[in-house]
Parts: structure tokens; C-alpha cells; sequence
């Protein structure tokens, strides 16, 4: 069985491990389908390129949204939940770009109902720009004995 990441592994300071992808239109195109995006400027390169100046076609904001998802839970495993997330997309990601992922955590708590909270301070990196930041809150079970899947209403207070 998998080593499952708990709360009290967790302090102020550490940084995740780092994440890297190598964009290609394939990442784009998929990312844009995937969430239903039809807007040609994250399929089609002449419409991006000639009608809204961009070099190329780019990473759509649900595309982004799941990388960073996919990038804080593969760190928590698979009891680690999810709370809220917000982020700001500072520049395009472009195919041949390269992604780099890094993290900082932030703060640590645990809620009145008992709930473990870990705050990420996210960043995507294209080259020494970083173009896209990121704020998340993820829940860590507290213990094996804690799931924060299982909390329900007044216990699920992200």
C-alpha cells in the first residue's frame, strides 16, 4: 500500500517536489476539448496567430486549472482533498513551451471540525518567467484514521 501523506507531515518551508511538461499543440487541443472549449484560438493556429496576435494557439484556463490540481494532489496521494484554488494567469502557454511546477507551503491548521488544512503558494514557470500563480488549500487526513473525503456539510469547510 501506498505511503499516505498526513497533516503532521507537513510543515511551513517545505517545497514539493517539482513538475515539469513539455507543451505541445496535442496538450493544448486536448485540454480545450476536454473542457468543452470551442473558442478557436486554443485549436485553430491561423485564427490565434492572425486574428488575436498571439504566436501561437495556448492553454485555456480550465487546462490550467487541472494541471495544478493534478500537480498539488499527485504530491497529497490520493487522501488528500482538494479545497479551494485561485490563480492568475500572467502570460500564455504556448505548444513547445516547457511547464515547471514548484510549491511552497504556507500555512498549516486544523479547523474546528478537526479537519487538517495545508496552503500552497504555487507557481508555473515557463523559462524565468512565471506565467501563472496559484493559491491552494488542501485537506490531509490528520491521521490513518481520517478520510477528508468523508466530511460532509458542517465538516467540510474549506
Amino acid at each position: 500500500m501506498a505511503t499516505r501523506l498526513l497533516h503532521g507531515d507537513v510543515t511551513v518551508g517545505d517545497r514539493l517536489p517539482d513538475l515539469s511538461y513539455d507543451v505541445t499543440a496535442t496538450t493544448v487541443v486536448l485540454g480545450a476539448l476536454a473542457s468543452r472549449d470551442w473558442r478557436p484560438m486554443h485549436h485553430d493556429r491561423d485564427f490565434a496567430v492572425h486574428r488575436n496576435g498571439t504566436q501561437d494557439i495556448f492553454l485555456n484556463t480550465p487546462n490550467q486549472a487541472a494541471w495544478f490540481e493534478r500537480y498539488v494532489t499527485d504530491w497529497t496521494g490520493p487522501t488528500g482533498r482538494l479545497g479551494r484554488m485561485t490563480f492568475r494567469m500572467n502570460t500564455p502557454v504556448f505548444p513547445g513551451d516547457h511547464m515547471a511546477f514548484s510549491a511552497t507551503v504556507t500555512g498549516t491548521a486544523i479547523d474546528d471540525s478537526g479537519c487538517g488544512w495545508v496552503d500552497l503558494d504555487v507557481s508555473l514557470r515557463v523559462g524565468e518567467v512565471v506565467a501563472t500563480t496559484c493559491a491552494a488549500r488542501v485537506s490531509l487526513p490528520r491521521d490513518t484514521d481520517d478520510n477528508p473525503w468523508s466530511r460532509r456539510g458542517d465538516n467540510w469547510c474549506p
